[in-house]
């Protein structure tokens, strides 16, 4: 089996390396690393706590398709925190809407919006763990 954008062979027993893809009409393989189109990432920041999704989403169709909008709350409260994300279909509207939208003013606020950043991994769990851990050591 092999991918049709990078040549990938797959042995059959790693198949699950390989998915179909959703746009092409004849069963076309995708190897799990390559994507199906590139999407675009934007942070919006500096929202009313009052903003909608549907008015975010009306403002970035002005320059092309909007895969998804996401909003982001308190998850104790519920209520907007400020910021948000939008995802558009392609890196050229994205960029278009990033240029055009940044400092717009939005419910007299002037909006931050520019590529959102992958999220870093901040270390692992939580917890105190002072002193000795806990457990006992040899002094020795």
């Amino acid at each position: 089996m092999r991918c049709f954008r990078c040549s990938l062979s797959v042995p059959p027993i790693q198949a699950s390396h390989i998915r179909l893809s959703r746009l092409s009409r004849p069963r076309l393989l995708l190897c799990k690393f390559q994507k199906e189109d590139s999407v675009k990432n934007i942070f919006v920041g500096n929202l009313s706590f009052d903003a909608t999704e549907s008015a975010v989403r009306a403002m970035f169709e002005e320059f092309g398709t909007v895969n998804r909008v996401n909003l982001v709350t308190d998850r104790d409260t519920g209520k907007a925190r400020g910021f948000g994300f939008v995802e558009m279909s392609n890196d050229s509207e994205g960029n278009k809407a990033i240029a055009a939208i940044n400092g717009r003013n939005m419910d007299g606020r002037a909006l931050n919006v520019n590529e959102a950043k992958p999220k870093e991994n901040r270390g692992g769990g939580g917890g105190y763990r002072g002193g000795n851990g806990g457990g006992r050591q040899n002094r020795w």
